[in-house]
Parts: structure tokens; C-alpha cells; sequence
């Protein structure tokens, strides 16, 4: 099976310990995770081979990174270091009404520093299946967002298929350019989008009174897309949530099952788990149908697991899909 490449930066991220607040702790858990970070491990423990692109910090905190990826089964041959700092985030897990809180010290990183030229997007994106981005990526630095780009005309031109979260994040659009600037030419190469109403308003000017009309507009004006997924959540409070996913596939919306998720362990990456159970779906040839149950399922799923990234194996999720074992004692 061909690999899967995904590109973006990966932060140290602090946590609280359970749901204690900021103020009450002397003491922040560890880990490192990225948005498309996320998605290269979840595919990898879901057995599709994945490999990530960044640059970090050439110190400790960077190795750190760097073991944490391959703990997670990704290949980490194509990262390069350099200078500057790892960046952080610091993350409060909400409870009830309580509203969880990330604070992001992220300036100045490594990863901000990254231009074109030191990734060889030739030789990474050979004999590769498909390639991973976000609009958090070009949103961090004119360098990331030239680097991504670099990447994206690579893969289109050796044919591989390029999805793009473009999640739209107003607070990262500091260096000088807007997202309606950078975001139109990533785009318009881009075969499967996740985008919700306002993602695609604030990214491309494109807006719709349903989800169905908003995709139908940017498929207008981006003929290359081939499909557009989002999910939608009700958030009855930070312990519960409601999910649904939805996928247009240019001829009907298709709409899954929704899941009544209590209880929240941690909801932070799982739209990362929606979009690799989206790429696994594809990549394993399911139809629209099963491929947006199986991406829901997999972002639901997430919510049960502490950490960024969605600790679960594709048979898991399968099971989820199906309604087998759930909350049951296995053994």
C-alpha cells in the first residue's frame, strides 16, 4: 500500500492535569501533537502508512517530537531541524458548563521558519498515494504557506490525491496576508476539502444558507473538488456532545448516523480522527455512504481518548460503525 504524507507543525502541548483550571496547578502533562500530525498517527495505527513533514527545533525537545511520531508507527526520514524554538500550547480541559481554553505560544517557532527549498517534495512525494494539509499551515508564516504550496504542486503533478482541512483560524493570520489571499491557489488543486459554511466564507468568499448551497458554490468556482465533508456539533455542554458528519459528493449530500457522545474525555484532534477515517475510507475504495460513517465514527471515537491523537485501530472504529461492544467489558 503507498503512503500517505502529511505537513504542518507539531507543538508541545501542556495540559492540566484532569480538569483542573490554570490557576489551581503547579504541575502541566506532556505531549507533542499537530493538527496534521494527528492524522499521519491515526493512519498509521489504522495500518495505512504515513509518513509527516516539518521542521523542528534541532535540540532536545525536537528528538521528543520526532520519538513521539514514531511511536505511533510514522515515518519521521523526510523532518528537518534547524534553529529557533518548539512551540507550545497550553491546554484546559473544560467540564460541564465550563468551557475548555487553549492558550497558544507558538511565535518564532522552527516551524515558522521553514522555506522553500528545504523540503525535497520530489523525492518525498514518490510513488505516494495521497497528500495531507490544513489551513492552519499556511496561515503561520509566508514560509509555511510557500512550502505548502511547493508541496501541493508536486503531488498534482505526480498525480497523488490532495485533501485539505482548511479550517480557518482568524487568530494565526498575523504576518501581513489574509486567508483570502493565501488560501484561493492551495485550494483550487485540492481534490477532498473539509470546510464548514464559515471556513469557506472566511477562506475563499464563498457562503450558502445551507451546507449543500455553500458546496455547490465552491464547486463553481474550484472544479477540481471532488468532495467536501464537515461535521456538525452540538454542544450541550463541555461533558456533552452531539455529532453528525456530513459529506457532499457533487450529486447529493450524504449525512451519518449522529453520535450522543457524554461523558467527554477530550475532544481536542477529533476532527483530526474524522479526516483520517475519511482518508481510510477512501483509500480503501468505500462507498460515500460507509466512508462519512466510518470518518464520524472515528471522530466520535476520539472523544474517549486522552491526548491529541486517536488511539484506535480500524477495527475498532468498524465495530463503533456497526454498534457492536459499545461500553462493554472485553475480555
Amino acid at each position: 500500500m503507498k503512503k500517505v504524507i502529511t505537513f504542518g507543525e507539531i507543538m508541545m502541548r501542556l495540559s492540566t492535569p484532569g480538569f483542573a483550571r490554570f490557576t489551581q496547578v503547579d504541575t502541566l502533562n506532556v505531549l507533542y501533537a499537530g493538527s496534521e500530525a494527528n492524522v499521519a498517527s491515526s493512519l498509521s495505527l489504522f495500518g495505512i502508512p504515513a509518513a509527516h513533514v516539518t521542521r523542528f527545533p534541532s535540540n532536545d525537545l525536537g528528538q521528543a517530537a520526532t520519538q513521539t511520531l514514531k511511536r505511533y508507527g510514522v515515518d519521521t526520514q523526510y523532518i528537518v531541524y534547524g534553529e529557533e524554538r518548539m512551540g507550545v500550547y497550553f491546554l484546559e480541559n473544560g467540564a460541564m458548563q465550563r468551557a475548555s481554553r487553549i492558550v497558544y505560544d507558538r511565535f518564532n517557532s522552527a516551524f515558522a521558519h521553514i522555506k522553500p527549498g528545504m523540503i525535497d517534495w520530489e523525492n518525498v512525494l514518490k510513488n505516494v498515494s495521497w497528500f495531507h494539509w490544513t489551513g492552519i499551515t499556511p496561515a503561520i508564516s509566508q514560509g509555511a504557506a510557500d512550502v505548502c504550496n511547493e508541496a501541493i504542486q508536486v503531488a498534482r503533478k505526480n498525480n497523488v490525491t490532495i485533501s485539505g482541512d482548511i479550517n480557518y483560524r482568524r487568530n494565526l493570520w498575523q504576518y501581513g496576508k489574509t486567508a483570502r489571499e493565501i488560501m484561493p491557489a492551495l485550494i483550487e488543486c485540492t481534490d477532498v476539502i473539509v470546510a464548514g459554511i464559515t471556513d469557506m466564507e472566511n477562506c475563499v468568499g464563498i457562503s450558502g444558507e445551507t451546507f449543500e448551497a455553500a458546496c455547490t458554490s465552491f464547486k463553481k468556482a474550484y472544479p477540481n473538488t471532488k468532495k467536501i465533508l464537515t461535521t456538525e456539533r452540538t454542544s450541550i455542554s463541555s461533558s456533552h456532545n452531539k455529532l453528525t458528519g456530513l459529506l457532499w459528493n457533487g450529486k447529493q449530500l450524504l449525512k451519518s448516523r449522529e453520535y450522543d457522545l457524554t461523558h467527554i474525555v477530550d475532544r481536542v484532534g477529533a476532527g483530526d480522527a474524522f479526516m483520517a477515517g475519511l482518508i481510510y475510507g477512501m483509500i480503501n475504495k468505500k462507498d460515500d455512504q460507509s466512508t462519512i460513517e466510518f470518518a464520524t465514527a472515528a471522530g466520535a471515537f476520539k472523544h474517549s481518548v486522552e491526548g491529541d491523537v486517536n488511539v484506535a485501530s480500524a477495527e475498532e472504529i468498524e465495530t463503533l460503525v456497526k454498534g457492536e461492544n459499545i461500553g462493554k467489558l472485553l475480555r
